[in-house]
């Protein structure tokens, strides 16, 4: 989640690097910009983790590795830097990287009411631009749905969206899981009907 942008002062890439690693929360970088990190749900937390733990034995195989919400993602060099909430990287170079990514395959962020506009929009803009990146994938925190934004050829992106009952599916990795494991132990609140 993304707190108030106003409380902090325009960086360069290099200040906010140096600020940013004495810091005790998370705040992402946008051109110059800080965001402020907050908690997300506990929903969120364990759709995260579910999405781990499904992940992590298939990347391992592969010589890759999959992060949570506390690894930095540098998505454009000197101007943009993320904490996705996980984020799936092949790259010899990033498998021995201390401090950031550089070269992420895949990318996920759970959906929270407060940053779904965020990361369908802006977010979506931003990792599209990174050259590396094949997948960017959004679970929805209050239903069971996710999306799979997918590279295709030159700048076009194809759209995929999973539903309870379904597998999903991330090529790049070759990947399949039931949507259900993503969602298991999750509570969802009930919906108002219409009256």
């Amino acid at each position: 989640m993304i707190a108030n942008r106003e409380d902090y002062q325009k960086m360069t890439a290099e200040e906010y690097l140096e600020w940013e690693a004495k810091q005790e929360f998370r705040h992402e970088y946008v051109d110059g910009e800080i965001l402020a990190m907050t908690g997300g749900s506990l929903p969120h937390n364990d759709i995260a983790l579910n999405f781990y733990r499904a992940l992590y034995p298939h990347v391992r195989q592969r010589g890759c590795r999959v992060n949570v919400s506390d690894a930095k993602v540098q998505a454009r060099k000197n101007s943009r830097y993320f904490y996705p909430d996980l984020v799936v990287s092949c790259d010899p170079d990033d498998l021995k990287a201390k401090d950031f990514l550089q070269h992420p395959k895949i990318i996920v962020e759970v959906l929270s009411p407060g940053t779904a506009t965020y990361d369908r929009t802006k977010k979506l803009k931003y990792y599209r631009q990174i050259p590396s990146l094949q997948e960017y994938v959004l679970v929805d925190s209050e239903e069971i749905i996710v999306e799979v934004y997918r590279r295709g050829e030159g700048k076009m992106w194809l759209y995929y969206e999973y539903e309870a009952g379904e597998a999903i599916v991330l090529e790049s990795i070759e990947f399949e899981c039931a949507i259900e494991l993503l969602y298991e132990g999750v509570s969802f609140e009930p919906k108002l009907q219409d009256q």
